[in-house]
């Protein structure tokens, strides 16, 4: 999803290690395989609230995603390699049968409890599986305009897709499943803001309300942008300060910080993808002010954008089943060094 808001921020200087060398230097002085030696370490610069950042951010350009749209029967696409993917296969639906089945309640997720203990009992995140599968059959809905509070905007989009159909919502739902289940084993509570389970949305302002309702410890916006063709890499969008109708996030500014930084460098250590080479100037943060699931939030949310499905060497991974395992430990992992503190 590639959208570009009014109130688009511009990228932040490139955060450094200890030793001073920016991030987008040592990516490029690094052959491919030596990313994988990566330590996550504290940099020196410091964050918005004043604080030092703990690990290497991240960063991105979209909301709800681009208005870019997939093909025309989501259907007949492309199957991605879901080699790798955990658990029982989850029974198709016949309008929809590539999307994982519904729970009786949107709000909680598919399949599975959290366990009975572990690191995470008794938290609550509220995962949000960008797009729906069937927002490209109700444009109409989707383009009816919600307020953000400092503005309007659609209530959704049909998100992006790869150039053989692989679409942005598809990709969404089963790395949410995924992260689902590796957080309910470190005893975390589950809640999806929709689970496939409805005709299309929920709407942007709906999100933010899911979470806000949930009282969620942490909310992660799941997404894949659409971009050129060399434009690569896995970016965090952060929200704004932003003050204006039901908008104010002056209390989720930094503890969003620090979950999309600590998201960002565990996403690099499990993944070995590079931080994007298009957004963030090499940081792999994005400070927006703009998006309506980041505006209306009353409780920490950000939003990561995976990786670049128009660019064929970023689609093999986001199609790969053994990838898309590797990004949900990378997301679970950030999440919970996050609520552990």
């Amino acid at each position: 999803m590639s959208y570009v808001g009014p109130d688009s921020h511009p990228p932040r200087p490139p955060r450094r290690f200890r030793g001073g060398r920016p991030l987008a230097v040592a990516l490029a002085v690094l052959v491919p395989g030596t990313l994988a030696g990566y330590l996550l370490m504290d940099t020196a610069s410091d964050s918005d609230d004043g604080k030092p950042a703990r690990t290497l951010p991240s960063a991105s350009r979209s909301e709800q995603g681009s208005p870019s749209k997939p093909s025309a029967d989501a259907s007949k696409t492309d199957k991605p390699d879901d080699s790798d993917k955990p658990g029982k296969p989850a029974e198709p639906s016949k309008s929809n049968p590539d999307a994982p089945k519904p729970s009786a309640d949107p709000t909680k997720g598919s399949g599975g409890r959290p366990a009975a203990s572990g690191p995470l009992k008794g938290k609550v995140v509220v995962v949000d599986p960008g797009h729906n599968p069937g927002n490209f059959k109700h444009t109409a809905e989707i383009n009816r305009q919600v307020n953000i509070g400092t503005n309007s905007k659609e209530c959704d989009t049909t998100g992006t897709s790869t150039n053989r159909g692989y679409t942005e919502a598809r990709f969404t739902l089963d790395l949410a499943h995924r992260l689902r289940d590796l957080l309910h084993r470190q005893g975390a509570t589950v809640r999806f803001t929709h689970d496939a389970d409805r005709a299309f949305g929920p709407c942007v302002d709906e999100r933010a309300r899911i979470g806000n309702e949930a009282r969620a410890d942490a909310v992660v916006s799941l997404h894949a942008d659409g971009s050129a063709v060399g434009n690569r890499g896995f970016h965090v969008i952060l929200p704004a300060k932003v003050r204006g109708g039901a908008a104010d996030t002056s209390a989720i500014v930094a503890p969003s910080r620090d979950l999309g930084e600590r998201i960002a460098g565990k996403f690099l250590n499990a993944t070995k993808s590079a931080p994007s080479n298009y957004v963030g100037g090499g940081t792999g943060l994005d400070v927006r002010g703009d998006l309506g699931g980041l505006n209306l939030s009353k409780v920490p949310k950000v939003f990561i954008e995976c990786g670049n499905m128009r660019d064929p060497k970023d689609e093999a991974l986001l199609t790969s089943g053994a990838w898309r395992q590797k990004a949900a430990q990378g997301l679970s992992d950030g999440i919970e060094s996050f609520l552990r503190g």
